[in-house]
């Protein structure tokens, strides 16, 4: 199975650190966080496509000298960055299975619920947050199948804690039967491909109890002194 790392963002809210770095190059407690994405991968899929944009030469760099995954692709996403469903289309004539992962690259996440995806069709990683106008509200059954995703709720919509979308999806190349269009931020949304699967196929809800999302650098600091996975090699 592929699996899509989505490494082409400027990660702007976490300036100066990414002037000079891009953002999944960035260390958590002595590895790089594109590192720790693709050792979480490791054995779920058997290969990955890495789309790049910003400051690319580096992270092309660093792929070639790891050795996590030897079959691996690099995408630039052109002519620019057009949001996480353009990132997808871009790899679409690379993918070479049927069932794909698609993953932000520079958040931190539970690798025990990667392989949780592994065993499942369709599926969407969720966990709780208090806090539900700040993400994108996974709305779900009582038997954790997907609904939708309500994006930025207003405020006392859903009692917290709620699960919400932290950026991992497995997903089949029926989307692309999808003609996805812009959103009214002037980008091509990967959730426009989950909620259209949706009404194709069951996606399962996963849970986890782990996701360090890392967007500022206040964020960063905090990572380095938390308790992580644990990772291969």
């Amino acid at each position: 199975m592929d699996a899509i790392v989505l490494a082409a963002g400027k990660g702007t809210r976490l300036r100066p650190l990414t002037n000079d770095t891009p953002k999944p190059l960035l260390t958590v407690q002595g590895r790089p966080i594109l590192e720790r994405t693709l050792l979480g991968l490791d054995g779920v899929a058997d290969r990955v496509i890495v789309v790049v944009k910003y400051l690319k030469e580096q992270i092309i760099a660093y792929m070639e000298q790891q050795d996590i995954f030897k079959d691996y692709e690099i995408v630039e996403q052109l002519p620019e960055p057009l949001g996480t469903g353009h990132a997808v289309q871009c790899c679409q004539p690379l993918l070479t299975s049927d069932e794909f992962i698609v993953m932000n690259g520079d958040d931190l996440y539970d690798p025990v619920a990667l392989w949780g995806m592994k065993e499942q069709g369709a599926a969407i990683m969720a966990a709780l947050r208090d806090d539900a106008p700040k993400w994108g509200v996974i709305v779900s059954t009582e038997d954790q199948k997907f609904v939708r995703i309500h994006e930025k709720p207003e405020a006392g919509l859903y009692p917290p804690p709620v699960y919400v979308n932290i950026g991992v999806y497995k997903l089949t190349r029926q989307i692309f039967d999808y003609d996805i269009q812009k959103s009214s931020r002037g980008e091509y949304e990967i959730t426009d491909y989950v909620n259209y699967l949706s009404q194709q196929v069951p996606i399962k809800v996963i849970r986890t109890d782990f996701w360090v999302p890392i967007g500022t650098p206040q964020d960063l600091e905090q990572a380095q002194t938390i308790t992580l996975p644990t990772v291969g090699k």
